[in-house]
């Protein structure tokens, strides 16, 4: 295998999403480790396993846009290997094959380390079940979800409210009110990710039946959605720190605040999608910048 098929892979794995998908491990464990309920083995088998559902979800995405020809030429964001005919459609198929079998030995072995009842066993089972389903389904098959919409839901749910919540659970085996603001606020900062992406992509989207939720929107209610995203984020993260943090280095995790809303306010005022391609990144740095902030406050308090 040259050098150019090794980078093309890397690309269509698209590492610089694999931060922001362990962004919510980092916050379940720190609740635990905050809760007095820490396990590194656990954590890290989270962290080993949701990172292969996110590369399976990308390798998914590549295939399924490939088959749908909604990734083309014309789009702002990269090109990945499949579209740079580097990979064939067939060795993406085997990719994504490969992940899911290393998705389910680590989830397995996940859960029998962490489980503490055979309700445990079968609820995480289903969850892992569905978490590999929603990866596939998001681009690929013939009623893809993400093609109707429902991404943004997705996304809060896998990489918020299950990504936080199933961490600290497996750890601490019980789930309080409190510990749903901060994973909320993790879901929609990683929807506001997605969001990004959909407002770069959207007449592009249209070309091609993707009726992403930006798509549905319109592009000025888009980017209105995307500062509501964001505030709604920052008000959980406050409302549980002032409930529960008495540190002031606690409360570090506001020093993003400022840069929050300076994005915000670009992305408002951005009629141009060409603007918004380094916003992508500049998203998924903030989400992750604020939640390890916030992660930080939670291990000193």
């Amino acid at each position: 295998m040259d050098k150019q098929v090794v980078k093309m892979w890397v690309e269509t794995a698209r590492p610089k999403t694999l931060p922001l998908a362990a962004a919510s491990i980092v916050m379940g464990a720190a609740l635990a480790y905050w809760d007095h309920k820490f396990s590194w083995q656990i954590s890290l088998l989270c962290l080993i396993t949701t990172l292969l559902l996110q590369i399976l979800s990308n390798f998914a995405n590549d295939y399924g846009d490939h088959q749908k020809g909604s990734d083309t030429a014309e789009r702002i964001g990269p090109l990945r290997g499949i579209q740079h005919g580097v990979i064939s459609a067939q060795q993406l198929k085997k990719g994504l094959i490969a992940v899911i079998l290393a998705s389910l030995f680590f989830g397995f072995l996940l859960i029998g380390i962490a489980y503490q009842s055979y309700a445990d066993l079968l609820a995480f089972s289903l969850l892992g079940g569905l978490a590999i389903i929603a990866a596939i389904t998001y681009t690929v098959g013939a009623k893809p979800y993400g093609y109707m919409g429902l991404g943004d839901i997705s996304v809060l749910l896998f990489f918020g409210i299950l990504g936080v919540c199933g961490t600290y659970y497996l750890q601490a085996h019980q789930l309080n009110l409190m510990i749903f603001l901060p994973a909320l606020a993790t879901g929609l900062f990683a929807t506001a990710v997605l969001n990004i992406n959909n407002l770069r992509d959207i007449e592009q989207d249209k070309k091609a039946g993707k009726n992403t939720l930006a798509v549905r929107l319109g592009a000025k209610n888009g980017r209105i959605y995307h500062c509501t995203l964001l505030a709604v984020g920052a008000l959980c993260y406050v409302i549980f720190a002032l409930a529960n943090f008495h540190h002031l280095l606690s409360f570090i995790f506001l020093l993003a605040y400022p840069l929050l809303v300076k994005h915000a306010l670009y992305v408002y005022r951005s009629q141009d999608p060409l603007l918004l391609r380094p916003m992508l990144g500049q998203m998924s740095m903030l989400a992750l910048l604020t939640n390890l902030l916030f992660s930080f406050g939670l291990l000193v308090g």
